[in-house]
């Protein structure tokens, strides 16, 4: 169990031991390819008592972030089998309905069963959020950092400073001399030369020393408080249950940090469906202002923890916005240029 500066109850998860063993009594397996997939993970729909569920393969030779960050564990699993994806179940879900460990190659890798959630996630399509549904996912998001206000972790899961790697200098070589096997690193390496031609010219720099190096930028950020995160609050993981909660999925990214990457996660990649009259600012202030309402306090921390994580938004999305519009790009470029103030 983790220690922390608060108790969390924790009921471990029992753990299959083969995927035979996990879809004990199937009748059909087939597999599918979801439409907000980036990886190259498996997936499977299986029929199990009459009833259809998603099988996932998680494996560091389908996901090139697990490859960079040396995830020979399976987080997933382990944030399963501890207990922790069930802390906040009364505002969101997982989706999980059991988990076989040493899938894969060298079993390093898991399968997850999960219930058929295809009503439940947000549409993978262009159109926008509804405003209740957005500031719901805020409020969530804020609440479930709040149940793990002050956690530290030694369940061995995502490296602090890992977080700011994702698109990294070592990363993409990595992927390059394996010949890119999945298309994202490639069109970051582009990205990221074309940052190089557009981003301020003061500022250009100090991403790229944060790309060889992250760990600056996460010695500053752990002088401010840290929560549990998961690491990818992207539409393609998230949606609404028929009882209002958030459907939270693909628990890649789980580990210690601070509670604002989730929320610049979030913006920076969900900004072109964020519901209208709804700006990156004013998204900014709800979740703020959910925290607060979760009985978390910000006035000492949080202009530190947000201006760093801006920055740290361009260090690990500089190659995205580089390849959009001006607007965006300057956006991000403004906000990471004040955050260098914090480093």
């Amino acid at each position: 169990m983790p220690t922390s500066d608060v108790h969390i109850e924790l009921i471990p998860r029992p753990v299959a031991g083969s995927v035979d063993e996990l879809i004990e009594g199937s009748t059909e397996r087939r597999p599918f390819f979801p439409d907000d997939a980036r990886s190259s993970s498996r997936f499977e729909w299986v029929t199990i008592g009459g009833e259809r569920f998603v099988l996932k393969h998680v494996h560091l030779d389908d996901d090139f972030t697990m490859r960079v960050s040396g995830d020979l564990g399976c987080r997933p699993l382990r944030v399963w089998r501890a207990g922790l994806m069930d802390v906040a179940s009364d505002i969101v879900d997982h989706g999980v309905v059991a988990m076989a460990a040493g899938d894969g190659r060298n079993g390093w890798g898991a399968a997850l069963l999960l219930r058929d959630l295809e009503d439940e996630l947000v549409a993978a399509d262009d159109s926008l959020l509804p405003e209740d549904q957005h500031l719901s996912f805020l409020d969530h998001c804020a609440g479930m950092a709040a149940r793990f206000w002050g956690w530290h972790d030694d369940l061995g899961l995502l490296a602090y400073p890992a977080r700011w790697a994702w698109f990294g200098h070592a990363a993409l070589a990595g992927e390059r001399e394996l010949g890119f096997p999945e298309a994202v690193p490639r069109i970051a390496g582009e990205g990221w030369e074309r940052f190089v031609e557009r981003a301020p010219r003061r500022l250009a720099p100090v991403v790229d020393e944060l790309r060889h190096n992250p760990r600056p930028l996460a010695e500053a950020l752990q002088t401010t408080p840290s929560t549990f995160l998961h690491g990818d609050w992207k539409l393609g993981n998230l949606g609404t249950t028929r009882d209002g909660r958030t459907l939270l999925i693909d628990w890649a990214y789980p580990g210690e940090g601070p509670v604002c990457h989730e929320l610049l996660w979030y913006l920076a990649l969900n900004r072109s469906r964020l519901p209208a009259g709804h700006t990156k600012e004013s998204s900014i202030e709800a979740f703020r202002a959910a925290l607060t309402a979760h009985g978390i306090p910000t006035d000492d921390w949080w202009d530190r923890q947000l201006g760093l994580c801006q920055l740290g938004a361009l260090v690990q999305f500089g190659w995205e916005k580089a390849l959009g519009d001006e607007d965006e790009l300057r956006w991000w470029c403004e906000r990471a240029e004040a955050g260098t103030e914090w480093l």
